[in-house]
């Protein structure tokens, strides 16, 4: 029986995956891991990093030689996502004169206004 022996990054132990053979494909060896640790396929996928040299396994026909020891992460299956929000800052827009106190925290008051408050102080 050969082995590979895995870790996740954040644990400190390796663990063992056994299989017959010469080597074991990255497909093979992510179905093990997966099925050791009880993780659902439909929910992360795992990204594979050879521990010494530190070469990313990203073939999923990709042979990895029995003895081998690797570093498992777990992503999103998606990948990650970006963030659709856009923030727009607007230093063109007019100051509009105020009777009130600079002091009353309620009114909504603008950048612009803030600065040419600061401009215009003595």
């Amino acid at each position: 029986m050969s082995c590979v022996h895995y870790k996740f990054s954040s644990k400190l132990n390796y663990d063992t995956v056994t299989f017959n053979g010469l080597n074991i494909s990255l497909c093979d060896l992510k179905r093990q891991i997966m099925s050791c640790e009880k993780l659902k396929v439909a929910n992360c996928d795992l990204q594979i990093t050879n521990a010494q040299t530190k070469e990313e396994y990203t073939d999923d026909n990709a042979l990895i030689p029995r003895n081998s020891s690797v570093i498992v992460r777990r992503i999103p299956v998606g990948g990650v996502k970006a963030t659709n929000k856009t923030y727009i800052i607007s230093l063109c827009e007019p100051a509009r004169a105020t009777s009130k106190a600079i002091d009353d925290s309620s009114a909504p008051i603008s950048l612009a206004q803030l600065i040419q408050v600061y401009l215009y102080s003595p």
